[in-house]
């Protein structure tokens, strides 16, 4: 028998490349392993909208539930912080 193949998922659909590096390194940050997948036309001719421009972001199943929080907390901003309250 051949070993089960564990199937990654999407959590989090990018309008363009920067976008979804943007949100990987974030998930990467808070140390949930993300990769970027793209359509093989969207990345050929560098497409940044619509279908071909989109690009997937995702991650191990046993990483889901936390991306999708990370990805809700940048959401709904709470993962900005006002320059006013950081001290020197």
């Amino acid at each position: 028998m051949f070993p089960r193949k564990i199937r990654e998922e999407v959590v989090y659909v990018a309008e363009g490349m920067l976008e979804a590096e943007s949100v990987k390194i974030l998930l990467e940050s808070f140390g949930i392993t993300a990769f970027l997948n793209q359509e093989s036309a969207g990345t050929a001719y560098g497409f940044t909208v619509g279908i071909l421009g989109q690009v997937d972001v995702i991650v191990s199943p046993a990483q889901v539930e936390e991306a999708k929080q990370v990805i809700a907390d940048m959401e709904a901003g709470k993962l900005e912080s006002n320059s006013d309250e950081i001290e020197n």
